[in-house]
């Protein structure tokens, strides 16, 4: 199935972007069999956080869940990113975290 995450986020504004964002980057390159789409998670959500791009993680730790990343996984890499990416990186990637979590279903 293809893609519509970037156009449903920024189409309206930025169509070239999204027609990338959706074709090259989630119908391509998250396709690509080097690594598991479970992989790719989480490389994604790491790379996030470690850069503090706190914006697009709900998406990404949505996603991550979707791929079979657990909760505990998830928390323990925020943990261990903390010490590589700084405190600050992983406080901003719980909040964002708990605030996921809180208005998911159990």
């Amino acid at each position: 199935m293809a893609s519509t995450a970037g156009q449903q986020s920024m189409g309206s504004h930025a169509p070239k972007l999204a027609e990338l964002t959706d074709k090259v980057l989630f119908d391509d390159v998250w396709q690509r069999p080097g690594l598991s789409q479970r992989d790719r998670s989480v490389i994604t959500v790491s790379a996030l956080i470690a850069m503090n791009r706190v914006e697009q993680l709900p998406f990404h730790l949505q996603r991550a869940r979707d791929n079979g990343v657990t909760r505990d996984e998830i928390a323990e890499l925020i943990t261990h990113l903390a010490f590589y990416s700084g405190w600050p990186t992983a406080a901003s990637a719980i909040n964002v975290f708990k605030q996921l979590e809180e208005t998911s279903c159990p």
